[in-house]
Order: structure tokens, then sequence, then C-alpha cells
């Protein structure tokens, strides 16, 4: 695998590692400041945000699968990982904040286009 096409795949588990502990664990506290959203809304919606935190683990997990898996699984979970934060970043942008789209979903394609351009 290409260094430059790693870095990036590492670089969108970072930040997705991050995404888990701020819905799973920081919301109340972080999430606030974070999204712009209330004190109240935060607490309110606490469940909402862990569950979201739980599935963005499980692209997480998809990833680290397609750095350590030997061929042809590597491949396999590394396109799933990219491609599927690739949307969950478009749907976000254009759902819910505009900035998704360049923090999630644009860190993930330049990944994809280097795992894709790596192969």
């Amino acid at each position: 695998m290409h260094p430059a096409a790693t870095a990036l795949t590492v670089l969108v588990i970072l930040i997705h590692l991050y995404i888990v502990v701020l819905e799973m664990v920081l919301w109340r506290s972080r999430g606030p400041k974070v999204f712009g959203i209330t004190p109240q809304f935060a607490s309110d919606s606490a469940a909402l945000a862990s569950n979201q935190g739980l599935y963005n683990g499980f692209l997480v997990v998809a990833l680290l699968l397609g750095l350590v898996l030997r061929e042809p699984f590597a491949t396999a979970f590394v396109f799933y990982g990219l491609g599927c934060v690739v949307v969950a970043g478009l749907w976000g942008a254009l759902t819910a904040s505009r900035q998704i789209l360049y923090v999630q979903a644009l860190p993930a394609a330049l990944a994809l286009a280097a795992q894709w351009l790596a192969r």
C-alpha cells in the first residue's frame, strides 16, 4: 500500500475516532460547543448521539481491518469504509452542516482516490 494512501486513511480513522469519543462520551460537555447546540438539546439527544458514535466506530473498525488484513480483504474493507464515510459526509453536509463536507467527506474522498490510485 502506498504511504500517502495509508496516511490519508489513517487521518480518516483519527477523525472518526474523535467523532466516536465526542458522540459517545463527550456529547453533553463538548457537543454544544462543537455543534452549536444548547446544553439542554445535548442532554435530550445524548442517546441518539451515542448511537451515531457507535456507527462511526464501525467505520473505524472497517478501515482498521483494511489496513491490517491481507488481500483481497484489505481492499474490500478500505474501499467499503471510505466509501461509507464519503456518502455519510455528503449526506451530513446536505442535511446537517456544510462543515461536514470538509471535515468528513473531503478527507475520505482524498483517501479513497489515493487508495484507488495505489492499486
